[in-house]
């Protein structure tokens, strides 16, 4: 019978670390154990119990080839990190934990009893596979082996002792740490440029060349977006993706929770490029080649000098931007109930050949995120109840 580890896990909610806790198949113990010890109200953001396959799914973005193995247990980790620094925007040090089992139960089970075990702080990730005997323990002591494990995984990332495991001889515990950035805190803090992301919600500081953007603060993605996207690419031939800045020359920079939220509206629907380009001069540093989507109203604002601080350098902006090899493709709008096309732009000649027009029959969309905001506060307003 193993005991509540009280001194260990007062040793954890003493420490500054926030966690969420993914689990299935195991590992609920090692929640009562936590919420057991007073304090746990510092350490506990969310924990939840991933027992359907579905759910487990949803989670990782995809079933995975084996439920209970290393690479599950990452994935959970990796996304229980992700909404931990959801949770508290990266205001405490956060960890994501994670566990993955297979143990006793009411028939018999062919395969070994075992677990994946994860922590995931931001920059390293710890795994912990551990391997039980077969009818040593019921299913109730299997459960104590591996919440105790579980406790053991968190102490260790938070740096405090946790007791050791009581193994049987025939037992196997393998633990390995692996270095692994989280490509959204590197993008966040200046130390990446550009971040992918799929559409199973992967991070990945390496993805394919955008052959098209369309850059947008996408608060929120809408139909109009989406319809511009796939207009643009029945013309150029060639798919359109989405490019989400974390900075921005009018607006403050993203933080982590409003990033998130953001790229929820994508998962399971479209990949997204994130960057630290603001200004299209940078976006063609970047993705040299690049045909870059816009609408009428973005291309006014960056013909606009203010923002080159004078003609000369707006100039030599669009120079940089043409020696990469860039282009844009416009979208008309209404503006005071008129259709606006590229075409009534007072535009240098020496930038005409940069751009393109988006025929109005291919594409008119008379929706802005700025209307839908305006929309969603009206209805929300107590004024409209």
């Amino acid at each position: 019978m193993i005991t509540i580890p009280i001194e260990a896990i007062t040793a954890i909610h003493n420490t500054p670390h926030q966690l969420v806790f993914e689990f299935a198949g195991a590992g609920s113990l090692a929640l009562y154990w936590l919420h057991s010890v007073p304090g746990s109200s510092r350490t506990v953001l969310e924990a939840t119990d991933r027992y359907a396959a579905a759910s487990l799914a949803d989670l990782i973005g995809g079933m995975p080839e084996k439920f209970v193995s290393a690479d599950t247990a990452r994935a959970m980790a990796e996304s229980a990190y992700r909404r931990a620094m959801r949770l508290t925007d990266g205001a405490a040090p956060c960890l994501g934990v994670a566990c993955t089992a297979t143990i006793a139960t009411d028939r018999a089970k062919r395969g070994s009893h075992r677990c994946s075990t994860a922590v995931y702080d931001g920059a390293t990730l710890r795994i912990f596979d551990l391997t039980l005997a077969k009818g040593a323990r019921d299913r109730a002591g299997e459960e104590q082996m591996i919440s105790l494990l579980i406790i053991r995984a968190i102490a260790d990332a938070c740096g405090v002792t946790a007791p050791d495991l009581v193994l049987e001889p025939s037992e196997t515990l393998e633990m390995r740490e692996e270095t692994h950035p989280d490509p959204l805190t590197l993008l966040l803090r200046g130390d990446a440029d550009c971040v992918f992301v799929g559409t199973d919600g992967r991070v990945s500081l390496e993805g394919t060349p955008p052959v098209a953007l369309l850059s947008g603060s996408f608060n929120p993605l809408h139909a109009g977006h989406e319809q511009l996207a796939q207009a643009a690419a029945a013309l150029l031939g060639a798919p359109v993706a989405f490019e989400l800045p974390v900075l921005n020359a009018d607006k403050p920079p993203l933080g982590y929770a409003e990033l998130e939220r953001r790229l929820d509206q994508f998962r399971r629907r479209y990949p997204v490029v994130l960057s630290r380009a603001p200004l299209f001069v940078q976006k063609a540093q970047l993705f040299p080649g690049c045909t870059f989507v816009i609408g009428y109203d973005t291309a006014i604002r960056i013909i606009d000098p203010r923002y080159y601080d004078g003609e000369a350098g707006r100039d030599a902006a669009f120079a940089s931007i043409a020696a990469q090899g860039c282009s844009f493709l416009v979208a008309g709008r209404v503006k005071d109930g008129v259709f606006r096309t590229l075409a009534d732009i007072d535009m240098p000649s020496s930038l005409r050949s940069l751009f393109r027009e988006l025929p109005e029959r291919l594409f008119r969309v008379d929706l802005s995120s700025t209307a839908i905001r305006d929309a969603y506060r009206e209805i929300a307003s107590p004024r409209s109840q």
